[in-house]
């Protein structure tokens, strides 16, 4: 057996033997580390914000229920609609249907919310809500994929793997990108959502789990001695790097050699970061902690602030399934939803500001697009491409400002249209980067998040302060 085959076995033997400290984790961290064969991101230029959080509501949030009032769509209230529509479920089509909520004007900037978010409310003059959002499908799937990467076909990397390739890492203990999931399981389109597609494997999310172990197969067993452990680790290292000699150009090779160093690092600083129990009882409070319906999602929205607070680059926050997906009971399924989540996004938010790390932290709130004015049996709502909300907060973006309008019942948005490709070619921008600038050659060409000269993406200057 030549030199290369034995070296092999031998690195698949102990990876086998020692998977159980290891893990087989994609962390996406490689310490600022070109991975691309002679490809850099441009340098970046001076951004108000240097992270991000995404809260992102699976399934898509309707509107006209929680952020863009229409009267006119309650006077029609079981009425025929007399307009056309775009209707994904065209044989359960219905009449208006008005909301049974309640708006008011709130804070300083007088910004309308629904009654659903009084905790929103409360944070609503530190806010951006752009109520004239379109994409490009009504399938949660493509549409998923397009807010997320800017694109409707599966393969393409997401506007985080992205960021990350762009500015690397600010924390050697942590990966850079990091993914908190639902206890409850994966969200629709499962870890497509966190992909680095066919940008070099290091740039994909890491998984937190929520519980005492967030981290898979992240703690060194009882049974090894930490000198055993350096041992390991360095014997791991010569066997990896020698194989690598051999495929220089293997990203995934790459990935993973600086992920399982990354993994040894992550064993001192995860446990200390995961662990709440440090937090003022105030700051458990106000994330609602306290509050079986909130505690879930509290921790997670604590935990992010944490993970940015010791220099993540971007953390995201997902919810299982689609939950905002609401064909029917729309208005029961939201109230639910509203308390388990509105309490600890304005947590966040608020929590930012008091610790000085807001002017840093671009906060996102968002699905992937809207529903009808228009009811989907008898009191749900189907999906709408042509018109939804989300909001952002933080990062150089204008608090108290609520940007474009859509038409009498929320169908279509009509003023100052903002699309997705906009909407992440603002948000590099106000990270110091330009979205025409940051390229990575694919498919014989220098492919890009906006991918501008197709989409027309733009930033939107408005949305900033």
């Amino acid at each position: 057996m030549d030199r290369l085959r034995t070296n092999e076995f031998n690195r698949r033997a102990f990876l086998n033997r020692s998977s159980g400290a290891l893990g087989m984790m994609a962390l996406a961290h490689l310490l600022g580390e070109d991975l691309a064969a002679g490809t850099a991101p441009p340098s970046p230029a001076a951004g108000k914000a240097k992270s991000v959080i995404c809260l992102f509501q699976h399934g898509g949030p309707s509107q006209v229920d929680l952020f863009d009032p229409k009267p006119t769509l309650n006077r029609l209230d079981g009425q025929p609609y007399s307009e056309k529509l775009e209707v994904h479920f065209d044989k359960q089509q219905g009449n208006c249907l008005g909301s049974p909520f309640t708006f008011a004007p709130q804070g300083e900037s007088g910004i309308t919310l629904s009654e659903l978010l009084p905790n929103t409310a409360d944070i609503v003059d530190d806010i951006t809500l752009v109520r004239s959002m379109k994409t490009e499908s009504v399938d949660h799937e493509a549409a998923l994929r397009l807010i997320h990467s800017g694109q409707l076909l599966a393969g393409w990397p997401t506007l985080p793997s992205w960021v990350v390739y762009a500015l690397g890492a600010e924390n050697a203990n942590l990966p850079a990108y990091v993914v908190l999931s639902d206890p409850g399981g994966l969200p629709v389109d499962g870890v497509n959502n966190w992909s680095s597609g066919w940008l070099p494997a290091a740039y994909q999310g890491t998984t937190f789990m929520s519980g005492d172990a967030p981290v898979p197969n992240l703690a060194t067993p009882a049974s090894v001695t930490p000198a055993a452990r350096r041992r390991q680790l360095a014997l791991l290292d010569s066997l990896n790097r020698d194989h690598a000699a051999h495929y220089p150009n293997d990203s995934e090779l790459l990935a993973r050699i600086a992920n399982f160093e990354t993994a040894a690092r992550m064993q001192t600083a995860v446990p200390d970061i995961v662990d709440l129990s440090g937090e003022t009882e105030a700051t458990r409070r106000m994330y609602g902690l306290d509050n079986p319906a909130t505690a879930e999602y509290g921790a997670r929205c604590l935990l992010a602030r944490r993970l940015v607070e010791s220099g993540v680059r971007f953390v995201q926050l997902f919810l299982s399934g689609q939950p905002w997906d609401t064909h029917s009971k729309n208005a029961d399924t939201l109230r639910g939803l509203c308390e388990r989540t509105d309490g600890p996004s304005a947590a966040l938010v608020r929590d930012l500001k008091q610790r000085g790390l807001l002017d840093s932290t671009i906060v996102l709130w968002t699905g992937e697009f809207g529903r009808l004015p228009i009811a989907q049996g008898r009191d749900g709502r189907d999906h709408n491409r042509h018109a939804f909300s989300l909001w952002l907060a933080g990062g150089g973006f204008r608090p108290g400002y609520c940007h474009g309008a859509t038409d009498d019942v929320g169908y279509s948005s009509v003023e100052d249209i903002v699309t997705v490709h906009d909407l992440h070619a603002t948000m590099l921008h106000a990270l110091g980067l330009d979205h025409r600038r940051l390229t990575f050659p694919h498919d014989g060409r220098q492919a890009s998040l906006s991918d501008a000269d197709v989409t027309g993406a733009k930033v939107i200057p408005q949305l900033l302060a």
